[in-house]
């Protein structure tokens, strides 16, 4: 969820503090029937310890507090929602059911909240917390419908209360919930791709960039690798085809062939996989690592130790369901985490002692997947909200490149900036029509110009670039050819603004770096 939405503010209601809950009588069904566990006649006191629904009951566990001071939990099941920490005085008809007698909720315990003091949680604070129980209100003919919600507070100084709140859509039950205070009845849904996941996918990228390795180092291995009885025609088969996947530099320079490699590049194998596609119809780089592990597997000798299968295998799996879940917990609110670096840096993996070819070559494998991960995974964590309330998406990727007999890995990042609708709505008449801003980063080393980086931004039709050679024959190089360059770029019909060469690489950090400066000119 990359949008807003707004939760309907409550009618207006007295303190829940000083009012009582009206079930008096409702009757708690127990679900394990216990015989005389409160005398005829006599009743005892109970807290609400936890809450769960499940359909359209909710599930209690009650600690009971007999008049002799002995305490005991219960589980029973309810029509009606009781949230944790509410105090209950109950008395016992039969024995698989206990009745609420007198069911009010005190001050000095934890009560269901209905309003929000916003001097305690000014406007703009930001509140965590999961779904308890969801259920739809009674609908009136014509008016849309609305759901009520107990939700869990995890964070502030309300953390452990209990909020209900209605919105126009059902909150699934257990999820985690991120929501920005608008008034004392009013709150507004916020991504938490931009705190909670923003932790797990940096954990998970540490671990990948650990394992990682370069994409050259396994090609090189591939096309090296020699004839051998221990070479099983579907191994071979799986390196002519990982080999005759990859694209030359004549194919990148049409716009056809450039779309195509990116899409094989291994970057949208789960989108393809989610959407039920069969990958082994179309090439894709991160299928055919995969299909060339699994040939290795059988090929390694019955006592070796090495697990790279294995490791690779969690890690292919593991990927999907981590796109798709909320992994982390929700504590204390963090800053977002700096992106990772670009490019990824060249890592070499060496044969280590008593390595046999087919083990060296299923370690590369297994690290260059690891590799295509840390792309996917820094794409991640570069999307999400901006601190100045701009949508960013980011596509990270890497393309090992024919470039005659060499294999260039070409690192490529694209990153789009849009302005949310609802900014645009606030005054249209001062507004101009929505654009989007694109930045886009390549890095590859190719001699014989050596490590070349360029950065280019596309705005309202005006693009600006910044290229970086660190070989001084390279840098002057590029330098006496950009007044062609521009030349070529103003006759595709863009207005061209900064067009520089410099010698070195491109300046690190939130405080150096060239894109903020493009921003501002084009703002």
């Amino acid at each position: 969820m990359t949008g807003e939405m707004n939760i309907l503010p409550l009618p207006p209601t007295t303190p829940a503090a000083s009012r009582p809950l009206v079930v008096s009588g409702e009757l708690l069904k127990l679900q394990t029937p216990m015989e005389g566990l409160i005398a005829a006649g006599q009743s005892a006191s109970a807290e609400v310890l936890s809450l769960k629904q499940n359909d359209q009951t909710f599930q209690l566990l009650l600690k009971v507090t007999l008049d002799s001071g002995r305490q005991t939990t219960v589980q029973a099941t309810s029509n009606q929602p009781l949230p944790q920490g509410t105090s209950l005085t109950v008395s016992q008809p039969s024995a698989g059911s206990l009745a609420i007698t007198v069911q009010q909720a005190i001050a000095s315990n934890i009560a269901t909240l209905t309003r929000l003091d916003t001097s305690q949680l000014p406007v703009g604070t930001l509140l965590q917390g999961k779904v308890l129980t969801t259920q739809l209100m009674p609908q009136t003919p014509g008016q849309p419908a609305v759901y009520r919600s107990l939700v869990s507070l995890l964070n502030t100084a309300l953390s452990g209360s209990t909020l209900s709140i209605d919105s126009p859509q059902p909150l699934r039950i257990g999820s985690l919930l991120s929501a920005l205070v608008q008034g004392s009845q009013s709150l507004s849904f916020v991504p938490l791709a931009s705190r909670q996941e923003q932790l797990a996918i940096t954990q998970q990228l540490l671990a990948q960039q650990s394992r990682q390795g370069s994409l050259s180092g396994l090609i090189d291995a591939l096309q090296n690798l020699p004839a051998s009885d221990t070479t099983s025609d579907d191994l071979r088969a799986a390196v002519d085809k990982l080999l005759a996947d990859l694209p030359d530099a004549q194919q990148l320079s049409t716009p056809k062939g450039l779309a195509q490699a990116l899409a094989n590049s291994g970057l949208f194998l789960e989108t393809k996989l989610l959407a039920g596609q069969n990958p082994a119809l179309t090439p894709d780089m991160k299928g055919n690592l995969l299909r060339l592990i699994a040939q290795l597997a059988p090929g390694l000798p019955a006592n070796t130790s090495f697990n790279a299968v294995i490791a690779a295998n969690t890690l292919a799996q593991a990927l999907p369901s981590f796109v798709r879940s909320a992994l982390g917990t929700l504590g204390q609110v963090s800053a977002k985490p700096q992106p990772s670096s670009f490019p990824l840096t060249s890592r070499l993996l060496q044969s280590l002692e008593g390595e046999g070819d087919l083990e060296h070559l299923l370690r590369l494998a297994a690290a260059a997947v690891s590799r295509l991960q840390s792309h996917q995974l820094s794409s991640l964590e570069q999307t999400g909200m901006t601190e100045d309330g701009k949508l960013q998406t980011t596509w990270q990727l890497e393309i090992p490149m024919r470039n005659l007999q060499d294999i260039v890995p070409l690192q490529v990042k694209f990153q789009r900036e849009d302005t949310p609708e609802k900014e645009q709505q606030e005054k249209p008449a001062e507004r101009e029509p929505k654009q989007r801003l694109w930045r886009v980063e390549l890095a590859f080393d190719m001699e014989p110009l050596g490590p070349l980086q360029i950065q280019a931004q596309l705005a309202q039709g005006k693009l600006s670039s910044q290229l970086w050679a660190e070989r001084p024959y390279t840098a002057s190089l590029i330098e006496s050819n950009l007044s062609g360059l521009r030349a070529q770029l103003l006759a595709s019909g863009l207005n061209v603004g900064d067009l520089n060469c410099h010698l070195g690489t491109p300046p690190q950090g939130n405080q150096t770096r060239l894109e903020q400066r493009w921003v501002d000119e084009t703002a």
